[in-house]
């Protein structure tokens, strides 16, 4: 391996953890509060709905899945779904109704007062979550969103926004998964100490 190969990976790693103490103190309150959102809405019996596009996707069906198996702990499964992974269906509604409306046809098949919307986008302004969220907001479900330190179009139009303060794609997108394992290690505490206490 190359002097220069080594270098710039420890040069990725460095930019990673400089992020991550930057954004420590400035996304803890909001991502404490996210993870009572979800600890409220599972224990209401409502089930949590996440979606992003591309790497975003990826995160969205990465964090349901630690929810319906588990992140370290045992507990009970979890209600949670990825809306991208529903490939068949997803295509369908792009394909009859744009892809602008695919995500928030799928949202609408799925969500309940009571459930909890959570989108992932480095952008905020992806025409497929803005659409999503109009509809959460007519049916009503919580929304929270995980962004870039701007925040975009959908930061004003969620119940909490989580701005990441980084200023590439990769940056956000790993530090918005630290936010979610973070969050996800909290609520699997929650609900292992329930069953334990149950």
């Amino acid at each position: 391996m190359s002097t220069d190969s080594a270098d710039a990976v420890r040069s990725h790693m460095q930019t990673l953890a400089r992020n991550a103490e930057v954004a420590a103190d400035l996304v803890a309150g909001p991502a404490a509060r996210y993870a009572e959102l979800v600890r409220e809405t599972l224990l209401g019996g409502g089930k949590l709905l996440y979606v992003g596009n591309g790497g975003s996707a990826a995160a969205a069906e990465h964090i349901a899945t630690e929810y319906v198996v588990r992140l370290r702990r045992e507990r009970r499964a979890l209600p949670a779904i990825a809306l991208t992974a529903t490939t068949a269906t997803l295509s369908a509604a792009a394909n009859d109704f744009g892809f602008e409306r695919a995500f928030a046809r799928v949202f609408e098949a799925h969500a309940r007062p009571g459930d909890l919307l959570v989108l992932h986008s480095t952008s905020g302004n992806s025409a497929n979550l803005l659409e999503t969220v109009e509809v959460a907001a007519r049916i009503p479900v919580t929304t929270v969103a995980l962004l870039d330190r701007d925040g975009g179009r959908l930061a004003p139009l969620v119940d909490l926004a989580i701005k990441v303060p980084a200023d590439d794609s990769a940056s956000v997108q790993e530090l918005q998964l630290a936010i979610e394992h973070a969050v996800a290690d909290l609520v699997d505490s929650w609900f292992a100490q329930d069953q334990e206490g149950g």
